[in-house]
């Protein structure tokens, strides 16, 4: 098969992104934020959440449900917690500044919590959890999300895919990064079979009566106009085979972003007014850190992890297998790859690119 993708290099990439966000209104150490996280996602390998979603920032600006100059304020604060309030704004200038704020109450204390509420989609987990990792820090980062997964034993999408990303510094090994959704797989994997013509796993996702299926088709359009049905938990439909944890793990998410920052929850989130115009998303984000010398010296726990990932890595493999990963491997390995190689990007996402360029009108020279 041909390589039809576009290749672009992070820098030009990233500066192009930057343009677009100052030219729509938003300062410019935000913009630059917002931009190195998408790019961030493409390195790594997530294009799920890279450039390709830079049309749903552009969206929400014009729309008015991304505030380009919010007004960002603390609603409490104690020498280790903070709550903050995002004033609808874009998402991931005031997450990194909870993460930063989290980061600096573990220097002081030992451990550092933020929660962030009426926000708005903030890119890739891992991003912030591994703002940690240089501080000699262990950090997490959690959001909810848009109303797609069923939870176990019901019909309808109630909560979100709900990440989890916790990131932990090793010695001569990377650091290990988790950065994984609670749901079975995310709304964009049902999106490339469907464009493929291909079935998607029984386990994946259920129809409007919620029965598990195989067809993406209705389940993407069931997604798009709430018409019941959605995404499964990790572990798929009902107990067997662990589906409730998942399940469980997606609450654990809500409750800790949401209902303890005071942001929508569940099914409240992605609210519309009575005509169908979108409103702001109220999401909900919770940062943490925690610095490793409250606990044990660094260089022996570094140590430890470096044995404990070689371990694994070494471990009998099952027949077929060359490899066991350590997560954060592989993105980190796709970070070198594309760093030296470019971006790929999917054509009809390099054309929405060059289409927001002409709407913005900011100039295009990637290709």
């Amino acid at each position: 098969m041909v390589d039809v993708r576009v290749r672009v290099w992070a820098e030009p990439l990233r500066a192009f992104c930057v343009r677009v966000f100052e030219e729509l209104g938003v300062p410019s150490p935000d913009a630059l934020i917002v931009a190195d996280v998408l790019v961030a996602a493409d390195l790594r390998g997530v294009d799920s959440h890279g450039v390709a979603r830079l049309r749903r920032y552009v969206q929400g600006v014009r729309e008015g449900t991304m505030i380009v100059r919010p007004e960002v304020t603390t609603i409490v604060e104690t020498p280790a917690t903070a709550t903050l309030d995002a004033g609808g704004g874009l998402a991931q200038p005031v997450s990194y500044e909870a993460m930063e704020r989290a980061i600096q109450k573990a220097l002081d204390v030992g451990a550092g919590f933020v929660t962030v509420r009426n926000s708005n989609h903030y890119g890739i987990a891992g991003y912030y959890a591994m703002m940690a990792l240089e501080h000699d820090c262990i950090g997490i980062s959690m959001t909810n999300a848009a109303p797609l997964v069923v939870p176990t034993f019901g019909r309808d999408g109630m909560y979100g895919t709900n990440p989890i990303a916790v990131a932990a510094p090793a010695g001569e090994e990377r650091p290990f990064v988790l950065d994984m959704a609670t749901s079975t797989v995310p709304r964009g994997k049902l999106e490339v079979y469907n464009r493929q013509g291909r079935p998607i796993p029984l386990g994946w996702a259920t129809d409007d009566t919620g029965t598990p299926t195989t067809d993406p088709a209705p389940v993407l359009d069931n997604l798009l106009g709430s018409g019941g049905g959605g995404l499964l938990p990790l572990g798929g439909a009902g107990e067997l085979m662990g589906g409730h944890k998942g399940y469980g793990l997606g609450l654990l998410v809500d409750m800790m972003c949401a209902v303890l920052s005071g942001a929508a929850y569940a099914d409240l989130v992605y609210p519309k007014d009575p005509d169908g115009t979108p409103l702001p998303s109220n999401l909900g984000h919770f940062f943490g850190a925690w610095r490793i010398d409250a606990f044990r010296p660094v260089a022996e726990f570094k140590a430890a992890m470096d044995d404990w990932q070689r371990r694994l890595r070494t471990a009998p493999k099952a027949e077929g297998q060359a490899r066991i990963y350590i997560h954060g491997e592989k993105e980190f390995e796709a970070v070198e790859r594309r760093s030296r190689e470019g971006i790929p990007l999917n054509p009809k996402v390099a054309a929405d690119l060059r289409s927001i360029a002409e709407e913005v009108v900011v100039g295009y020279d990637l290709e």
